[in-house]
């Protein structure tokens, strides 16, 4: 029988906690996740199909007010533009919210705050991570 034999190996990494998980984090700045879990998040979904709704009653005449809108769904007019608003959002951003891999910085909450229209903007504000 041959001797058993010790062979140790280091391997340099950090842990970070990103969006209440850890995450490992490579030597050479990459994380260690191959594929990160969709992350659908039903809330901020449902205000932008809310938001395009609306935006399209207005459009078509429907409704010629914000404050129409609010009276009908019983609801305040502040929060019918800020849903509104979100309309205005990238199409990458609201892809990435439709598909769960948006950051997990980005909240209901955090849209619902004002944000520049510019779409270059906004990919460096809600994407940048």
């Amino acid at each position: 029988m041959e001797p058993v034999q010790t062979v140790t190996i280091e391997v340099p990494f950090t842990i970070r906690k990103r969006g209440g998980r850890k995450q490992v984090i490579t030597p050479d700045g990459g994380s260690a996740w191959v594929y990160p879990r969709a992350r659908i998040d039903s809330t901020m979904i449902k205000a932008i199909a809310r938001g395009f709704r609306w935006r399209k009653l207005l459009e078509t005449g429907v409704y010629g007010t914000i404050d129409e809108i609010a009276k009908a769904e019983k609801i305040n007019p502040s929060y019918v533009s800020r849903v509104l608003r979100l309309t205005l959002l990238a199409p990458t951003i609201v892809e990435a919210i439709l598909d769960g891999r948006q950051p997990a910085e980005m909240t209901l909450a955090a849209l619902m705050e004002p944000f520049p229209v510019g779409w270059r903007e906004q990919k460096r504000i809600f994407l940048s991570t």
